[in-house]
Order: C-alpha cells, then sequence, then structure tokens
C-alpha cells in the first residue's frame, strides 16, 4: 500500500512566480561506497513496485537463460526506449535472430514514449503498435531466449514461466529480498515489490559484480550504449554517458535507481508518480553522493510557463 503524502517527506517544490504552488512528497535512499546506508528519507525500506528499474534483473535472466546476445542488443533488453528508429530496428533484429517477427510480442500497442517520436508517429500516419512500446526489448530478449529453450512463447509472461522465474530469481538474489507483493506491470509482465534500499543495493551489486558474470555483462553492456537503455533526449542516457562507471535507470511512476561505479548508489520514489519531479530531486541526489558535473544541470532544469515564458521551476527541497 503507498505510504500517505502526510507521512513522507516534500522530495520537491513547485515554484510558480515565487509562490509555492504545490509539493511532492516521496521516500529517498543514498548508499556509502561500502554499501551503508548515508541518507534515508521517508520509508526507503517499505515495498514498492520497482517498474522499469527492474530490467537490468529481466535481462539477466535472459542471459541465465542461455541466449547469446551483447552489446547494443543486451542494453536494448534492459531498456525503456523511445522507439526511436534505431530501437525499433534493434527489437526487429533480437527477433529476426529467433526466427520471429514483432508479431510475437504481447506488449501493448502503444505511442513511443518520447514526445517527439510520438508526434512524428502522428504525423507521418503512424498509430500505437507493440513495437513502439518502450519495453519491446525487453519482451523481444524473453522470446529470443524462450526459442532458445524451447520454451513456449505464447505464454512467456506467465508468471510460471521458465523465463519468468529466472526474473524472479535473479530480483530476490540481488535485491537480498522476497517479493512482498505480486502484480502486473503496464507492459503485461510480472511485477514485483522490494524496497528502495534493496533496489539501491542491487545496482551497487551489478557495476560491482565479477566482470564476465551476468550482472556485469548487463551492466557494462547498458553503461557502453546508453542510448539503447533509454534514447538520445533522456536523463539516463546523458548521465551514463557524462559520469564514467554510472549506471542509471528510471521507471514509471518516478521510480529512479543510479548506482557509481564506486559503488556508491541512490534509489528513489516520487510518492504521486510525478515525472516533473524526477530530474530535480535525481540532481540534488547525485550531488549528495558527491557528483560535480554540469550534466547535473542539465538533468536538474525542470522549469515551468506561463503565457510561453519561464516563470517558475520544480526544485528539489531535501
Amino acid at each position: 500500500m503507498s505510504q500517505s503524502a502526510a507521512v513522507l517527506p516534500v522530495l520537491a517544490e513547485v515554484i510558480r512566480s515565487g509562490f509555492v504552488e504545490g509539493r511532492h512528497h516521496g521516500s529517498l535512499v543514498l548508499l556509502a561506497a561500502d554499501g551503508s546506508v548515508q541518507l534515508a528519507l521517508g520509508r526507503p525500506d517499505a515495498p514498492v513496485f520497482p517498474r522499469s528499474t527492474a530490467k537490468p534483473f529481466q535481462a539477466v535472466a535472459t542471459l541465465r537463460a542461455g541466449l547469446p546476445i551483447e552489446g547494443e542488443l543486451l542494453a536494448l533488453a534492459a531498456s525503456s526506449h523511445s522507439a526511436e528508429p534505431f530501437h525499433r530496428e534493434a527489437v526487429r533484429e533480437i527477433l529476426r535472430r529467433a526466427g520471429l517477427t514483432e508479431e510475437a510480442l504481447r506488449t501493448p500497442a502503444d505511442l513511443p514514449l518520447d514526445q517527439v517520436e510520438a508526434e512524428a508517429l502522428l504525423g507521418s500516419g503512424g498509430q500505437r503498435s507493440p513495437i513502439m512500446m518502450d519495453c519491446s526489448g525487453k519482451h523481444a530478449g524473453w522470446l529470443a531466449a524462450c526459442v532458445a529453450n524451447g520454451w513456449d512463447t505464447g505464454s512467456y509472461l506467465d508468471p510460471a514461466h521458465p523465463i519468468q522465474q529466472l526474473a524472479r530469481e535473479a530480483l530476490a538474489e540481488s535485491t537480498g529480498e522476497s517479493a512482498a507483493h505480486l502484480g502486473v506491470d503496464g507492459c503485461g509482465a510480472p511485477l514485483l515489490s522490494v524496497s528502495l534500499t534493496g533496489l539501491a543495493r542491487a545496482y551497487r551489486a551489478l557495476v560491482l559484480a565479477e566482470p564476465g558474470t551476468p550482472q556485469r555483462r548487463v551492466a557494462d553492456a547498458m553503461r557502453a550504449h546508453p542510448e539503447y537503455v533509454a534514447g538520445t533526449r533522456r536523463a539516463d542516457t546523458w548521465l551514463m554517458r557524462a559520469v564514467p562507471g554510472a549506471l542509471s535507470k528510471m521507471g514509471a511512476e518516478a521510480v529512479q535507481v543510479v548506482a557509481l561505479a564506486d559503488g556508491r548508489a541512490l534509489a528513489f520514489k516520487i510518492d504521486d508518480g510525478a515525472e516533473r519531479a524526477r530530474g530535480p530531486v535525481l540532481a540534488e541526489a547525485l550531488q549528495r553522493l558527491g557528483v560535480r558535473h554540469e550534466v547535473l544541470d542539465r538533468i536538474g532544469t525542470a522549469p515551468l510557463h506561463g503565457g510561453g515564458a519561464v516563470v517558475g521551476e520544480v526544485r528539489a527541497a531535501f
């Protein structure tokens, strides 16, 4: 159950014309390089749905299923992509290698996550489709793993399916937690609750894993090809390009997790799911971890407009 905003701290304020117009509450945890808790706000040990921040571990499952996937395609298997042309072609390539087409995808028909791509699609007369959905890379990887093992492809989203069992094991192993709640994600995949502290420790484990392990292969692919994890106009990409060794992944409902190369890590969730608060909170959290880079200004800027002019901003408040 979501914690009441009344008992969670304010992580971001909405300032319009010098007036505090609104507030976004949430929970946040920062881990020091040794894995100890540096800062905890709200209820970071309470269960939340990790949404797409679980994707690296779902990609670990794909590797553990024996699928020979690397580089950009492995990064895409852990992505919430923007449906830019190179994303769509990569999804088709994963499926093609498995002898499948995009008709095998069970992602719901959707518009691109990226607004520029969505407007371009609609402007050209295009329509919603399963491949445009930001989770289609993950689904393509799962389908290819099913083909490689002779598993049924029609039921790959069933929680009892072998690929979903591998995904559940990978998440539990990395977080050190058993799921308190089972749900259904926006793409139709099984969704397992974990704590923000568990997520931060799980991402820390990804970047510190031994080279060659499935966990490290996923982390390395994501960091080497961040455009395939997100898109050319996305904060996860900007951060991973700017800060060497950073691993960054967003999730729906304003969940965010980042691990740095030395093991420092953060995880937070804006309680009301407000995307406009994500950037300012992320930039402030990274500064609290000691990151100093101009990319934080780009990530953390969230202007408010009035009459076509900037009249305020969403800013971190912790």
